[in-house]
């Protein structure tokens, strides 16, 4: 599939996880992506945490198709790093929307004077998330433990 113009990032709002979870109606002109945005877990998980992020939870638009999420997953912290996440719809990826958002984000950052670095974290196996995250600019910073993931490398990206 040719990617469609017209790529941008939204705002996201209660509404449109409620319209994703089959609680309301569609917010005009938006569709999803065939087969859907995320699992339900995730798009829950979101939904509570926009209050939190205070504005940095986007909806991922090609044309009038939402074909993925990003967010900060939560505030800054005291020293301004941020950790970010983002997914594209299954039927979507590999078409670059993830490495668009995510300079976006990054852009959105540099001019925020609350953030000095943003963090991303990938499983060892993501190879394409890790190749969004590179191109990018993010450095590997080390790795953790995620409790969904197991062992995932950190990334970093100065913004400040």
């Amino acid at each position: 599939m040719a990617r469609p113009e017209g790529f941008r990032l939204i705002a996201a709002r209660d509404e449109h996880f409620a319209w994703m979870l089959g609680e309301g109606p569609a917010p005009a002109p938006l569709r999803l992506s065939p087969g859907g945005m995320d699992e339900r877990w995730v798009l829950e998980w979101l939904r509570r945490t926009l209050p939190r992020v205070a504005g940095r939870s986007w909806l991922m638009v090609a044309g009038d198709e939402i074909v993925g999420l990003c967010s900060h997953k939560n505030p800054p912290t005291a020293e301004g790093v941020a950790e970010i996440g983002y997914g594209v719809a299954p039927e979507r990826r590999r078409l670059g929307y993830a490495t668009r958002a995510v300079a976006m984000i990054a852009e959105a950052a540099r001019a925020d004077h609350g953030i000095n670095a943003l963090t991303a974290e990938t499983a060892l196996a993501n190879l394409a998330s890790q190749r969004v995250l590179e191109a990018n600019a993010f450095a590997r910073a080390g790795r953790s433990h995620d409790r969904d993931e197991g062992e995932v490398i950190v990334w970093r990206l100065e913004t400040g």
